[in-house]
């Protein structure tokens, strides 16, 4: 279509061209304001306006139209008029036909849609089944949502706040700010763990004192998990047992020494009781257990260790 529409233009640039030329090699040098050609076949003013343009544009460039006309030439001047009058007839047919021609339609630029930061960091990631908390670090409400329940908020975060909240069992959940919304995994909660160490090389011995074990920490004890707080911590067996203490990573530490009697006359007694506990090598055996329940996933974990000793004391 745009081809189409710059080949007519050229056609009538050409046309005008021989018909300005056409006119003063009529006219002569000496112009005025008398009609060439009747009103009916005169060029239409816009055609004209543009043909002044091209004009002009050729006496910028240097060229100069010197025309001398022969004033005997009326016969020849009789024929150029006839065949001016074809022309204009053509000029107008053209002119209609570029009219008919519709005007190129420039395609519109999409709207360019501002993509905005979300005000929630995206990598981040909440965990299942116990407290999570977010911030809202722009300038526009956000609100969390369940992506099966998106008609009410978990939690809305005010600008430059930040809130907590509670997960069950979702494995992502919406972030909307604005006309906007980013989505954020949501991750297991996995169960806690428990390490337990010996921190002492007495019982590598072959005479172990009941006595000695009872001054000192024998075993530590550490629980780790996402969420310590919500854990519930218990234990078993002839041991005392100090803490919880915290860590440098936030984790649960106990320390844990063998509590089997305070005298020789007790453990007498418990040798009564428990007597079965001797090993073939003649050293005694108890166990010690740490049981830990998450209160929220129901997540349990029982891990256990031994102290050995031969006697009370020398």
């Amino acid at each position: 279509m745009i081809k189409k529409n710059r080949d007519s233009k050229f056609v009538i640039y050409q046309v005008l061209y021989i018909f300005v030329i056409t006119v003063l090699a009529l006219k002569g040098a000496d112009l005025n304001l008398r009609e060439v050609v009747s009103r009916d076949q005169a060029v239409d003013k816009s055609v004209r306006d543009s043909l002044i343009t091209v004009i002009d544009s050729l006496y910028a460039k240097g060229l100069d139209f010197e025309i001398k006309v022969d004033p005997n030439i009326a016969v020849e001047n009789v024929k150029l008029k006839e065949k001016l009058a074809s022309l204009n007839s053509k000029v107008s047919e053209l002119s209609k036909k570029v009219k008919e021609i519709p005007p190129e339609k420039k395609p519109e630029k999409e709207k360019e849609q501002t993509i905005a930061q979300s005000p929630i960091s995206i990598k981040q990631t909440f965990i299942q089944h116990t407290w999570n908390v977010a911030k809202n670090s722009g300038n526009i409400v956000s609100s969390i949502y369940d992506p099966k329940n998106l008609d009410k908020p978990i939690v809305t975060i005010p600008p430059g706040e930040q809130r907590k909240f509670d997960l069950t069992d979702q494995t992502e959940v919406i972030v909307k700010y604005g006309s906007q919304s980013d989505r954020i995994s949501v991750v297991t909660n996995k169960p806690p763990k428990i390490k337990i160490e010996r921190t002492t090389t007495k019982m590598n011995s072959n005479e172990i004192f009941v006595k000695d074990l009872q001054k000192i920490t024998s075993f530590i004890v550490t629980i780790s998990d996402e969420r310590p707080e919500q854990l519930k911590v218990a234990y078993s067996g002839p041991i005392s047992v100090v803490g919880p203490t915290k860590d440098e990573k936030g984790n649960l530490v106990y320390n844990v020494s063998l509590r089997i009697a305070s005298t020789e006359a007790q453990f007498d007694q418990w040798l009564d009781r428990f007597d079965d506990l001797r090993e073939p090598d003649g050293k005694y055996k108890v166990n010690f257990f740490f049981t830990v329940v998450d209160t929220i996933t129901k997540d349990r974990i029982q891990v256990g260790d031994s102290f050995y000793f031969t006697d009370y004391s020398k």
